[in-house]
């Protein structure tokens, strides 16, 4: 089984596209309940190539990451990752902040180790936090503090601006940790984290246990061990899982037919992907479908 590398059935917006009069990596925008000019782009399913932070003030309406729904809430900080699936239910106007920022932006050297924060890497395909009031409030800080320097023309107003943000990716992954990840930080879970980071990034390419044993540079008999160990599953199943979470997407957000998915996530024959659908979810890709429209009307 193989899959391209394209994704052409949901469309994507690059950081490029939305934020033309940037510097190309990293843009806060402050929404005073004007409407955004984007409105139209969000009201379908789509992609963003980069990394969105928000924090709302003020301001209501449901919105779709993947399967999943969400009503905004000033009590929640949202978070997405490339790659999830978006979409509006309607275009209101809010107040609040967004920090977007690009993976170049994290590839930078003095960025590098933030790579592997959960607020990052969010192996739980999240969207929301919960916030304390004391949350709310060092959050509210951090961000006014962003927002003063990127007002400002001062000297290192980039550095500046990176400090910044390194204290509340550090503190947004500490809520992370508490709300999705129970977890004791040993050797062994760090190679588990690697390993489910690793597939976020491969899993359009690689397919086989032995293929990420080889990035980690251990045995694949090493790799199974301390993953089951570790999660209960196996590699192969986490592998796998993965393929069905993206699956749900197109099953969800497109009309595609359930042979054009297939073929999109690199299953030769339709018959197969409707027996591996079927195994991990026990209901047909067609039966998913049906079940997630109707509770989407």
């Amino acid at each position: 089984m193989t899959l391209s590398a394209k994704d052409h059935i949901i469309p994507q917006y690059s950081f490029q596209e939305m934020f033309p009069a940037g510097n190309g990596m990293l843009e806060l925008i402050e929404a005073k309940g004007q409407f955004n000019k984007h409105r139209a782009m969000f009201l379908v399913p789509h992609r963003r190539d980069y990394y969105q932070l928000g924090l709302v003030d003020e301001g209501d309406g449901r919105h779709w990451v993947d399967s999943a729904l969400y009503q905004l809430n000033p009590n929640c900080f949202y978070f997405s990752t490339p790659q999830q699936v978006h979409i509006k239910e309607q275009a209101k106007p809010f107040m609040g902040v967004n920090i977007c920022f690009t993976r170049e932006f994290i590839e930078l050297e003095n960025n590098r180790v933030f790579r592997d924060l959960p607020i990052i890497t969010n192996p739980q395909n999240g969207h929301e936090l919960k916030l304390q009031p004391a949350d709310r409030d060092f959050i509210r800080r951090i961000i006014g503090l962003m927002l003063d320097e990127q007002h400002q023309h001062q000297s290192w107003k980039n550095a500046a601006l990176q400090a910044y943000l390194h204290n509340l990716l550090i503190y947004l992954s500490r809520l992370y940790e508490q709300q999705f990840i129970v977890s004791e930080q040993n050797s062994d879970r760090q190679l588990l984290h690697r390993f489910t980071t690793l597939i976020a990034e491969h899993y359009l390419q690689l397919h086989e246990v032995a293929a990420y044993a080889q990035l980690l540079h251990i045995s694949t008999g090493h790799l199974t061990a301390i993953v089951k160990a570790q999660s209960g599953k196996t590699p192969i199943r986490h592998i796998h899982e993965r393929l069905v979470v993206e699956a749900k997407r197109l099953l969800f957000h497109t009309g595609h037919s359930v042979k054009e998915i297939a073929f999109e996530l690199g299953f030769e024959d339709d018959a197969y992907f409707n027996r591996f659908f079927k195994r991990l979810e026990n209901s047909t890709p067609t039966e998913y479908r049906r079940s997630i429209v109707e509770i989407y009307r």
